[in-house]
C-alpha cells in the first residue's frame, strides 16, 4: 500500500518492452524532502524504470501517481509535477541557449525569467555560450544546458538518469548540493546514478535494480555501484 501522503507513490510496478520484464517489481513510496537513489549494473533495467516513472514509457502493470495524478503522458497535472532529465539532446535547432532557458522560464510563469536564466548560466558555467545554439556546444556544455533546463523549472518531483555523465568533479558536487538543496526546499528526487559520491552525498534511501529489487542504504548502494 502506498504510503500516506507520499509525493510518489510507485505500486507493483513492472517495467519492460514488448510484454517481457526488464527487472524485479517496484514499489516504493517517496516523500517531499527525500532523494531516492537508484542503482544497478548496466542494462539491469533503471533507466527503464525512470522512464516508467516519469510517464515517458507505458508499465507492463502496476501504478505510478505523483500528487495523487497518474503517470500519463497526457495528464498536464502531471507533467506540471515532474522536471525529468534523460540522454536525449532534444533542442530546437534556430534557438540559442538563452533562447531555450527563456521558452522553460516563461512557460512554466517563473518570475523574473531573465534573471532566472542569468542564474542558471552563472551556476553551469555557460555565460560565454549564452548566445550559440546548442550545436555549436561541447558535449559536457549540452549536458549542463540539459541539466539547466529541468532544474530550473518549477516541480515536486525531479527525475534524473545518470546526471553526472559528462560533469567534471566540481561540477558533480556544485550538482550534489544543487540536489540536496532541492529536497531540502521540499521537492522529491529520484536519481539513477553510477557515482557512489553523488549517491552517497545525496540520496536518503536506495533501490538496487535486479531480477528482485531490493531498497537498500545508499552506503549499501555504493558498494553494488562499485562491483558493477
Amino acid at each position: 500500500m502506498a504510503e500516506l501522503g507520499a509525493v510518489l507513490e510507485v505500486e507493483q510496478l513492472l517495467v519492460g518492452y514488448t510484454g517481457a520484464p526488464v527487472c524485479g517489481e517496484v514499489s516504493v513510496s517517496l516523500r517531499a524532502g527525500e532523494v531516492l537513489g537508484v542503482v544497478g549494473l548496466n542494462g539491469a533495467g533503471k533507466s527503464t524504470v525512470a522512464r516508467t516513472i516519469a510517464g515517458r514509457q507505458m508499465p507492463l502493470s502496476g501504478s505510478v501517481s505523483v500528487q495523487g495524478f497518474a503517470a500519463d503522458p497526457d495528464n498536464v497535472r502531471f507533467r506540471r509535477n515532474v522536471a525529468a532529465v534523460f540522454d536525449d539532446d532534444l533542442f530546437f535547432p534556430s534557438l540559442t541557449v538563452r533562447e531555450h532557458l527563456l521558452l522553460v522560464a516563461r512557460g512554466h510563469s517563473m518570475k523574473s525569467p531573465d534573471r532566472a536564466v542569468d542564474a542558471e548560466l552563472e551556476f553551469f558555467g555557460l555565460e560565454g555560450r549564452a548566445d550559440v545554439v546548442p550545436e555549436a556546444l561541447s558535449s559536457g556544455q549540452r549536458r549542463r544546458l540539459l541539466l539547466a533546463a529541468g532544474l530550473m523549472r518549477p516541480s515536486t518531483l525531479m527525475i534524473l538518469d545518470e546526471p553526472e555523465q559528462r560533469l567534471d568533479p566540481l561540477m558533480r558536487d556544485s550538482l550534489a548540493h544543487r540536489l540536496a538543496g532541492h529536497a531540502q526546499d521540499g521537492g522529491a528526487v529520484v536519481l539513477v546514478t553510477h557515482d557512489p559520491a553523488l549517491l552517497t552525498s545525496v540520496a536518503s534511501t536506495c533501490l538496487v535494480i535486479d531480477d528482485v529489487v531490493t531498497e537498500v542504504t545508499p552506503e549499501q548502494g555504493a558498494s553494488t555501484i562499485a562491483r558493477s
